[in-house]
């Protein structure tokens, strides 16, 4: 665990690293895995409804996170912020990166930063996180454990007014070795309503923690969405882990038996 500190006498744990030695063949990243704000951030001028909604964090996916690492004996990195402050899956320019707007919510805390607070915002959380993550792909791949890179996340049943019908999907890129298998593994196992690069797809510049940790390092990858009202309860986040692990592990030996990216 890392911890920094953003006042005089406030320690707060800007990302957390789980089972860093684990022997499996993953490393799981969760970027919006917390909805906290330091006390000396305030409320970025949000009620405590805002600050508890999907706006702030993605609700169940750190259960979701957490209880695929276990089952796969693979290291967890999870940030420990809000999204609000900073979303650590966004290019450093990109113009959400520090939102203004969520959906249908004005966050009036963050409009309006110079570049010093900018920097602060960048410095709090997405440096930490990408070190974090970083170390621990880097350390695997130093030991001759290429792993794959799996990013979980939930979505709403609703955007902006217009409904979801999925109920997961999976997100990816150019090099889609990792999601087919697992993409045909539902269809053909599973009654679920399935996305294939939906609700987002990385067009919509959603894939940079996978693209700069994993698809530039020609390493296997996936960016898995669950709607969140399939996430309410414990029971409901370890039940997608349960249905999700043997899929994930099918299809990286898979890879291992063709040659693939994974070596």
């Amino acid at each position: 665990m890392a911890y920094g500190s953003s006042a005089v006498g406030e320690t707060y744990a800007p990302v957390g690293i789980e089972n860093e030695t684990g022997a499996g063949g993953f490393v799981f990243l969760c970027e919006h895995a917390s909805n906290y704000i330091p006390p000396s951030m305030g409320t970025l001028g949000l009620d405590s409804e805002a600050l508890s909604s999907h706006i702030a964090w993605d609700p169940g996916a750190l259960g979701v996170a957490r209880a695929l690492a276990g089952l796969l004996d693979s290291p967890l990195v999870a940030s420990g912020l809000s999204r609000l402050l900073i979303d650590c899956n966004r290019e450093t320019d990109a113009p959400d990166l520090i939102p203004v707007r969520s959906e249908l919510t004005d966050i009036p805390g963050n409009a309006d930063l110079d570049e010093a607070a900018r920097r602060h915002r960048i410095n709090l959380a997405h440096v930490p996180f990408h070190a974090a993550a970083e170390a621990v792909i880097s350390a695997r791949c130093a030991a001759g454990l290429r792993p794959a890179v799996v990013s979980l996340h939930s979505f709403t049943p609703v955007y902006k007014g217009v409904s979801r019908p999925w109920e997961i999907g999976l997100i990816h890129d150019r090099d889609p070795a990792l999601a087919a298998p697992v993409l045909k593994a539902l269809a053909d196992t599973t009654t679920h309503v399935v996305g294939d690069n939906e609700p987002y797809s990385p067009a919509d510049g959603v894939f940079y923690s996978l693209d700069r940790h994993a698809q530039s390092l020609g390493l296997p990858h996936l960016m898995i969405e669950i709607r969140n009202d399939l996430l309410k309860t414990p029971a409901q986040e370890q039940g997608w882990a349960r249905l999700l692990a043997p899929l994930l592990k099918d299809a990286l030996a898979g890879l291992d038996r063709s040659g693939g990216t994974h070596a």
